[in-house]
Formats: C-alpha cells, sequence, structure tokens
C-alpha cells in the first residue's frame, strides 16, 4: 500500500517456468500501465532466456526486469521440477530479502510495498510481511483447481483422499454442478504409478492452500462468466482475466517467451483461406514418443487442410522430431512447421480455424479469447480437467481420444478434425465465449473494475 509521498512499488516472482513466468508479466505490464513501478524478479537461468527472445524491448514495457540465483550448479538439471524447487525453497527467500533491502536502500520513496508471488511459491510470502510489503498471490490456472485444493482437508477428512492425494472411494469428486467433476487421473498432483512424484505435488498443493489463507489477495487469470462457482468457493479471489498480450504490451513479442518466435507464420497465414488452418501447439513442457508424432503428422496429413505446427526442438522426448518418410515433402504446399510461434497473434488470425491444444490454462485462455475452437490432447496436471471444461461446459471442443495402447491414432486425429469443422455449433459457443472474454476486460467488464479495484488499493 501507498505510503504518503511514496510511489507504490510492486515486487512480482514467478516460478521459473513459461506457463507461470507469461501471464504474471503480462500482468506486470498491466500494473505498470497504471503508473505503478515493477520489478518483475527471474531466477539467474530464466532473465537470461527471456532476455534473449524480447530483442530490446523490455525497456517498453516499464517494468524493471531483474534476476536473482536459483542455488543450482550450471550441471545441474532445471528442467526437474523436484531440483528446480527444492533449492528455491532453500535459497530464494534470502536472495528476496538481499534484494529488496538494495532496492529499497536505493530510493527511499520507492520501497518495496507489495509482493505477488507465483502460488506454486506462495512461501515467499513470509518475506514480503517481514520487510513490511503486503502479500499477493498469483494464480496462473484455472479457480477450480484452487478450489479443488481449498477442499482437499475436507476430503482427506471424508476419506475421498489419503495422506499422499490418492483418490480412495468412489470414481468421482464433485464440488458444485457447474464445476467438472474429478477423475482419479484429472487431480492436479496425480501421477498415477508413480507416488514419489505424486507425493511431492500433493505437498505443493497443501503448501498452496497455506498461501491461499495468507495472501490478502488472490488474483487469477480466469473471469466470473466462465468460473463462476469455482471463484465463489475461494475467499480473496480477484479474478483479472483474461491476461492478453495485445492489451497490455507495446512491443512486437509476446514478453516471457524462452524461445524466439518465428514470425514468418504470420505472413504465411495471409495467404490462407479465412478458418481454414489447423493450428497446433503443445505447449513449453509436453513431450512425445516418435511413434505418437508419427501418427500426428500423418493424421495433420490425412485431414488435407492447412496447418501450421509447433514443433519445439525437444517434442521428441526430449530430442528433434523425426519425421515419416515423405512427409515434409508431400505437405509442403499447404504445411508450416516452426519451433515457436507468436501464439495470439496466431490465434487472432481470420485463416486459423481450429487449436489442437495440450489445454494448458494460458493456451485455454488465449484460445477461448480468439474464438478458436478446440482439439483438446491434455498432457499432465490440470490441462485434462481444464479439457472438461472446454468440451463439456462450455463446449467449444472436441476430445482426441487414445487408443488401447495409448495412442491418438492419425485416424482418430484425422476424423475428429473433420467433425471440429463440420460442427457449427461449437464454432458458434466459441464465438459466444469470445465476445464474454473480451467483454471482461474492457471497462465495463468485471475483471477490468476487479483489476481496479487492486489498482486503488495499492494506491491508498
Amino acid at each position: 500500500m501507498e505510503v504518503k509521498g511514496r510511489r507504490p512499488h510492486v515486487l512480482a516472482v514467478p516460478y521459473p517456468a513459461q506457463g507461470h513466468v507469461m501471464p504474471l508479466l503480462k500482468l506486470s505490464c498491466q500494473i505498470a500501465n497504471r503508473g505503478i513501478k515493477v520489478t518483475f524478479v527471474n531466477t539467474e537461468h530464466i532473465h537470461a532466456k527471456v532476455l534473449a527472445t524480447m530483442h530490446g524491448d523490455e525497456e517498453q514495457r516499464g517494468i524493471e526486469l531483474t534476476s536473482i540465483p536459483d542455488g543450482l550448479m550450471p550441471e545441474d538439471d532445471r528442467e526437474n521440477f523436484f531440483i528446480v524447487t527444492g533449492s528455491l525453497r532453500r535459497t530464494m527467500p534470502g536472495n528476496l530479502i538481499d534484494l529488496i533491502e538494495e532496492i529499497n536502500c536505493k530510493n527511499s520513496d520507492e520501497k518495496i510495498s507489495c509482493v505477488i508471488a507465483d502460488i506454486a511459491i506462495g512461501w515467499i510470502l513470509d518475506v514480503a510481511e517481514k520487510v513490511g510489503a503486503e502479500p499477493v498471490a498469483f494464480l496462473p490456472a484455472a479457480a477450480a483447481g484452487m478450489a479443488l485444493i481449498l477442499h482437499i482437508p475436507k476430503l482427506i477428512e471424508a476419506g475421498n483422499l489419503d495422506k499422499n492425494g490418492t483418490m480412495m472411494q468412489g470414481e468421482l469428486i464433485n464440488l458444485t454442478d457447474e464445476i467438472p467433476s474429478w477423475r482419479r487421473n484429472e487431480l492436479s498432483w496425480s501421477f498415477l504409478g508413480d507416488l514419489k512424484t505424486q507425493k511431492i505435488f500433493f505437498e505443493c498443493c497443501l503448501t498452496a492452500e497455506q498461501t491461499a489463507h495468507h495472501a490478502k489477495w488472490l488474483l487469477c487469470n480466469t473471469f466470473d462468466e466462465i468460473e463462476s462457482s469455482a471463484c465463489k468457493l475461494i475467499p480473496k479471489i480477484c479474478p483479472v482475466g483474461p491476461l492478453l498480450s495485445s492489451n497490455n504490451l507495446k512491443s512486437s513479442t509476446s514478453g516471457g517467451s524462452f524461445w524466439v518466435e518465428d514470425t514468418t507464420c504470420l505472413s504465411w497465414l495471409d495467404k490462407q483461406p479465412v478458418g481454414s488452418v489447423i493450428y497446433i501447439s503443445f505447449g513449453s513442457i509436453a513431450v512425445f514418443s516418435q511413434e505418437q508424432l508419427h501418427e500426428l503428422a500423418l493424421g495433420l496429413e490425412l485431414s488435407g487442410r492447412p496447418f501450421l505446427w509447433v514443433v519445439r526442438s525437444n517434442l521428441a522426448n526430449g530430442l528433434n522430431a523425426q519425421y515419416p518418410n515423405g512427409f515434409l515433402k508431400r505437405v509442403v504446399e499447404h504445411a508450416k512447421i516452426v519451433e515457436w510461434a507468436p501464439q495470439e497473434k496466431v490465434l487472432a488470425h481470420s485463416s486459423v480455424g481450429c487449436f489442437l491444444s495440450h489445454c494448458g490454462w494460458n493456451s485455454t485462455m488465449e484460445g477461448l479469447s480468439m474464438g478458436v475452437p478446440f482439439l483438446c490432447w491434455p498432457y499432465f496436471a490440470d490441462q485434462f480437467h481444464n479439457q472438461n471444461y472446454i468440451c463439456d461446459m462450455w463446449k467449444i471442443g472436441l476430445r482426441l481420444k487414445p487408443d488401447e495402447n495409448g495412442l491418438r491414432s492419425r485416424h482418430e486425429i484425422k476424423a475428429k478434425i473433420e467433425m471440429l469443422f463440420d460442427d457449427h455449433s461449437i464454432k458458434a459457443n466459441a464465438l459466444e465465449v469470445k465476445e464474454m472474454a473480451l467483454k471482461n476486460v474492457s471497462e465495463s467488464g468485471s475483471s477490468f473494475q476487479n483489476f481496479e479495484t487492486f489498482i486503488d488499493h495499492l494506491r491508498k
């Protein structure tokens, strides 16, 4: 909160993964656009990645980007959630206190007055209180997942879950009729067959539950119309979504990306018929076997439709993808393959008619904000429940179902592409949800008003 004569100063700290950095950076830019000073703190490793893709645009964003060590050695595996989180837990509080003291000493009129922490590292809000700053949590995922986490103590008490988060009785967990139920494999911490991993993720969820009670505000990248029932179950929640780069940033790049965006795909899209293109992207984490990538490639080819496919250099279980023999030559006239794309601009393009997605929450919010129907291929964690929202509640997409071997076959992919493009009701629903999303970030929208209330609070 603002002290008379001082300018409010927000310190924003994301968890070091792209799906966490990007939405908090969008929110931070929006805060800075209201004249509030923002310092955005990445780990040194992530800071270098982000700067490498910004091309000098960071100065246009109105925020100061800085970094702290992650406590790891150069040879340590920074893709390993447990190694990274364990190191951050040990080193981040002390590093943040040192950074805040350094900032506060430089300018007594711009001392840190608020710390916004990603819910995944919410324990750093203890640092906020130690330095006299207001503790605020940021939820980059759906409100439904947070509502479930807040119900964990009751679910354990009722015998629905054991102490490791395994579902004990019944086949579903249901909070309200307006929130899709969770099956065993759809719990955000569920790793069936890997109890050690599940236990660690479950412990993180229990910590997030404590953070939600500790924080003064819980800012969430969602909006009331699509998650009103979930929001009602979460005290202190402040829906401010959808968080879109196009609303907040002056630069030509999305901001927060760990990969350089290949913008040549936009001129390629310009040459395609309206509503004809399949856009395929599985986010920054998902990986697949070569066999599954071959099935996807052949399914896209069988569809006969133009497609834009984001193929990261590590998509094939950490290796470069190998395509079926002759595939690239056969599809060259109607396909574009890039390592990374400016996703919001792609989804907003009139030629895109379908989004084949892993259903990460950022991608979900971007896709529905652009009115693009989904083909759903969730990979892990909350993505399965997001799929239920997309297909069952909002009715703006279809599932791609695995066969008895766990593969999405070329025939399933081709069939669902045809079904989606032929289903005009799904497109109509997608456009209706788009209208709701954009209304929420307009001046008359609830997310806009919620955000203004938060800004006014920071200035008091």
